[in-house]
């Protein structure tokens, strides 16, 4: 069978026009396929396009070389000495300098020892401006602080009870006599300028005695306090005593 198939050749093709028109079929597909491309430019990439028709900006120039370096001038300045002995220029100098002297001052007379600036008929040795200008003098003591009078102090009772000037006996109250109470009361006092009592404050002592003792004592007088020669308020304690002897 193998041998009636591919040795026989009855199978073989006689026409050579159908190899011909395959060839031009695919001519024709290549020429389309190339000249599609080439009518539908729209569809391609501009930006690809434009890269690859424009041609790319040249290269930036080269800086410039830097400038030469000016040679440096070394001016020879000539000697005019040479081994202690004076040379001779070689070229004449176009300007020459003209030396100056300045003046001295004229000389001084003084003594011996003396300073300058100093007073004519002076001792040699002296100082400028004389002992008394050159010792600073001490200054003036500063004037004694005059110191403010208080306005009020604080006196003890026994101190104070001696400058008493009148002195009313206070009344016993009757219910406090009856009641057999006896006792001290004890206030603290403003005594004023003019020895009179201003403020009275109790501290210590019994109800009963308390009106009796405040209304004694609101009325006693006192002999003025001095102080640096000015009265002055005093601050003091009084002490009221009862007792049933009395």
């Amino acid at each position: 069978m193998f041998e009636q198939t591919f040795v026989d050749g009855t199978a073989k093709t006689h026409k050579p026009w159908t190899v011909m028109l395959s060839f031009l079929a695919q001519c024709g597909l290549i020429c389309v396929g190339v000249l599609i491309p080439l009518i539908f430019t729209d569809t391609l990439p501009r930006a690809q396009l434009t890269s690859f028709l424009v041609a790319p900006p040249p290269p930036p120039p080269p800086p410039p070389p830097p400038p030469p370096a000016a040679p440096k001038v070394v001016k020879v300045i000539p000697r005019q000495f040479d081994a202690g002995k004076l040379m001779a220029p070689k070229t004449i100098p176009k300007e020459i300098a003209n030396i100056k002297e300045e003046e001295l001052p004229p000389p001084t007379t003084g003594v011996v020892g003396g300073v300058p600036g100093g007073v004519p008929g002076g001792a040699p040795g002296g100082v400028i401006g004389g002992i008394i200008g050159a010792v600073p003098t001490a200054a003036p003591p500063p004037p004694p602080e005059k110191k403010a009078t208080p306005q009020r102090i604080r006196v003890g009772g026994n101190v104070q009870a001696a400058n008493l000037i009148r002195k009313i006996q206070p009344t016993y109250p009757p219910l406090a006599k009856q009641a057999r109470i006896q006792g001290t009361v004890r206030f603290t006092a403003i005594i004023g300028k003019d020895g009179t009592i201003q403020n009275l404050q109790l501290v210590t002592g019994h109800p009963l005695l308390v009106e009796a003792a405040r209304s004694a004592v609101s009325q006693w007088v006192y002999k003025p306090t001095l102080l640096n020669g000015e009265p002055v308020e005093v601050v003091t304690q009084i002490d009221v005593n009862f007792t049933l002897s009395q």
